[in-house]
Parts: C-alpha cells; structure tokens; sequence
C-alpha cells in the first residue's frame, strides 16, 4: 500500500480520493466512514432528561440515576426477567447508538427501542448474547422516547446500570432542572428551613352541574361543583379555553387554572363563600429542590366521591380532616358547629406525576403521593403538592349539612393547570425549591431579604 498520493486537483477528484479512503478503512478494519461536515457529531443526549423504568430495587436506585451523570450512581431493577427502562429525549432525535456501562446484574437479552409517543414502539436493536461491562449497540432511528426492553438476566438479580447513553443528535435542548439561588442572606438572618411553599389563594366564583374532566363536554352530567380561579370553566372547558379566558378569581392574575369541589348543602340550599380560599403549593418530597412546575394542562381528580369514611380517614391527602371551633380531625361533617364558627376542611393532592400523560383514564393513575419523601420510579416528577384550605360559612346545628356528592367523607377536588409558565416556574423555584414561606408575590414576610417574584402589580419581577 502506497504511503502518499497525489493531491487531488478537483472536487471529483477529491470525491473520489474521500470514496477511496473509506473503502481502505473498512477494507482493513480501521473504521467504518469519512464523516461529512455537513452533519452534527453524535453526542450523549440523555443526559439529564427524564427516566422511568418499570420498577427499582429501592428509593436510592431509580432510572434518573442511570442518566444522572454521575457515574457512581445507578439503576437497579427488581429481580425479575421482564423489565425496562426508557428516556425522553426532550423531543425528535435522531439516535446513532446507545453506550450501556453495566453494574454486575446485566442484561443478557434486550431489545433498543424508539417511539415518537412512548406508546407505539419499534425494534431498532436486538441484543442475545450481553456480556455486561461497557457495551455499545448501533441503534440507528429517529424518535422521543428510547427504550431498553429487558427480557433475560444475566444473573439471579435484576438489572443494573451504572450509565445509559444515548448517542444522537436531536432531542429537547432543556438543561436539567437547577434552581436560581437565592440572594445572600445578610450576616445573621436567618436561613433555616422550616417551609417549601407558596399561596394560590383564589375565590369562588360559580356553580354547575359539570366537570370537564370527568365529563368533559357533557354540561349537566355532574353533581353539583364550586368552581374556583378561572371564570370561564364549564363542561367544555379544555386548556386552550383557560388560556384564553383571561379572567380568574385567583389573587395572582397569571393563574388561569380551574380549581373545583362539590357543592356544600344546607339542605337544598347551596353554601358559597364569598372569601378568598388558600390554596398551598407545596412540596411533596423531602428533598424540595427536586420539585419542578407542572406542565401546562396537567389535570386530576383528587380524592374519591365514593370513599367510605374509614377510606377518607387513612386516604394519603387527608391532612385535618374537617374542623370548627375547637373540634379538628373529624372524619365527617361534625353534628354541630359553634355559633359563629366555620366548617373547614384540608385535603393534599399526589405530587408525583408519570412524566408523560396530562391525564389518565381514571383521572387519578398519571399520578401518586409520594411514598417515604420520594418519588417512585412509576411516577418519577416531583410536582408542587396542592393543598386545599377550604372553609363555609356554616355553624349550629349542622344535621342537614352535606355535599352535592354525598356526605363529608365523599369530599374531593379537581386541578386544571393554566399557569403564565414563567410565573409558575419562578414560584416554584424560588418558593419551595428556596425553602421558603411564601405569599402569594413570592414573598417571606420572615426573611425579606430573599425577596419576591412579583412586584405590588403582580408583574414578574425579572
């Protein structure tokens, strides 16, 4: 084999001289391609985006930590054949190869999978014969999603995985989610952390016989529902409708989302209150830095209408129960209240979400309560935990008292997000993720020097 050629005295010519190059390297084993410069390099693009799998061995072992980066972190299944793992790439990429760094518990057969949706999926690599250790697979397509289908063990575990790897080009261009700190705390304030959360706080404004989540276009189908925040929600209610409305009863305008319960009744008497009602956004988890905002057009059913009383008392959002005067965590409407008193009620909702889905056929399964602090690997994305501080203006003798659903133990609430996404993510960033106690501006009236979001006009302060 000659040591030198001729420079190429033409673009043909040095076509040619490219074509020519590229046979000798795969000819010889030296490689595979001359890559053109008119495509983008293949580089990692899952790093940092959201992972679920179908299971984890526990709390420490999630899919995040296969895609965290950290090369000291992982993955680890339950020990069983039929397992999985995937990724959203944030958006369309076109993926060249996945680069798999295996714990000791491999995967001796898998399948790579790519799907736009992360329903439908096809087959783009097959692997029988893993060994485990570092392993690199071509899995050349296009899609959202990559999936590692897992269907044989290479030992009595699970599988595990110190890194996955995607390879491509592509995807969603979003970093991981990375707070703004805080402004420095003049020399001793005080810093500790006793609250993650901020004020929603809205008044009711209507009722209807409708619930366009679990009617939805069905006008009349539901039970009677007190609709707080957005004005304009009815049974047709969809989240292009809410952004549009431009109309809420929420103290903070850039909230345009319907909050809504059943109707309280004094016999066949509607009770309303004409007050503003807290609403918290919370943390749901221990570690509060991890709550992200949640997607434009999330919605859920909190609770359940059908609850027998011992379910309402052990449900996971049952905080307080009902309460008047003196009397607290009553597990139904209470016989009497004092004069002069108010029922009240506290409810939390889930706040950990799929990852995926706005909904869900039950309106319920897209999202769970978080189980020890944490989210789990079905249900991956901290999200702010709502929690409902509602009250009535009903006293005496309360024996005629009930819901439009039933008796008290029936209470439950719907969320339609139709945040300003900016505002929403400033909040959250700076009220629980920040540690802090906040009103509705995104101001701690205990510790002023870490400032608000939203000035005196409720604009975002930049």
């Amino acid at each position: 084999m000659p040591t030198h050629l001729p420079a190429p005295r033409s673009r043909k010519a040095r076509a040619w001289l490219a074509a020519a190059l590229s046979a000798v390297l795969v000819a010889t084993g030296l490689g595979v391609a001359v890559a053109s410069s008119a495509s983008a390099a293949p580089v990692n693009i899952s790093q940092g985006k959201l992972a679920t799998s179908s299971s984890a061995e526990g709390p420490d072992f999630t899919a995040s930590k296969a895609v965290d980066g950290n090369g000291s972190t992982r993955w680890a299944s339950q020990f069983s054949d039929a397992q999985w793992i995937q990724v959203d790439l944030g958006g369309t990429a076109t993926v060249d190869r996945v680069e798999l760094r295996w714990e000791a518990a491999y995967a001796k057969a898998f399948q790579v999978q790519l799907s736009p949706n992360g329903t439908t999926w096809t087959t783009v690599a097959t692997v029988t014969n893993g060994t485990g250790g570092n392993q690199t697979v071509a899995a050349p397509g296009t899609g959202r999603y990559l999936r590692l289908n897992l269907t044989a063990r290479g030992t009595g575990y699970g599988y595990s995985l110190w890194d996955l790897a995607v390879l491509g080009t592509g995807g969603g261009t979003t970093p991981p989610h990375t707070p703004k700190p805080l402004p420095p705390a003049p020399p001793g304030a005080d810093t500790s952390v006793t609250h993650h959360e901020f004020q929603a706080n809205c008044t009711p404004t209507h009722t209807l016989n409708d619930d366009p989540i679990v009617y939805p276009g069905q006008a009349g189908a539901s039970h009677s529902h007190t609709f707080m925040g957005n004005r304009s929600t009815n049974a047709n209610t969809t989240t292009a409708s809410l952004l549009a409305a431009n109309s809420t009863s929420c103290t903070v305008p850039q909230d345009e989302s319907a909050y809504w319960f059943p109707t309280l009744l004094r016999g066949d008497n509607k009770v309303v209150a004409g007050t503003e009602q807290t609403i918290y956004y919370k943390a749901g988890i221990i570690d509060y830095k991890k709550v992200v905002p949640f997607p434009q057009g999330l919605r859920y059913l909190v609770g359940s209408m059908t609850a027998t009383k011992e379910e309402f008392r052990t449900a996971p959002g049952a905080v307080e129960g009902f309460e008047c005067g003196n009397s607290s965590f009553n597990w139904d409407i209470p016989a009497s209240c004092p004069i002069g008193s108010q029922l009240n009620v506290r409810y939390q909702a889930p706040s950990c979400w799929d990852g995926v889905n706005l909904d869900s056929a039950n309106h319920k399964s897209h999202m769970a309560y978080p189980v020890n602090g944490e989210c789990t690997a079905s249900h991956p994305v901290a999200v702010p935990m709502i929690e409902f501080k509602l009250s009535w203006p009903a006293d005496g003798n309360m024996s005629d008292v009930r819901f439009s659903s039933g008796r008290g133990f029936s209470f439950h609430y719907d969320f339609f997000n139709a945040w300003d996404p900016a505002v929403l993510q400033a909040l959250t960033e700076h009220c629980i993720n920040g540690g802090l106690q906040c009103n509705p501006r995104g101001y701690d009236l205990y510790k002023p020097w870490a400032g608000a979001v939203l000035d005196a006009s409720y604009t975002l302060i930049p």
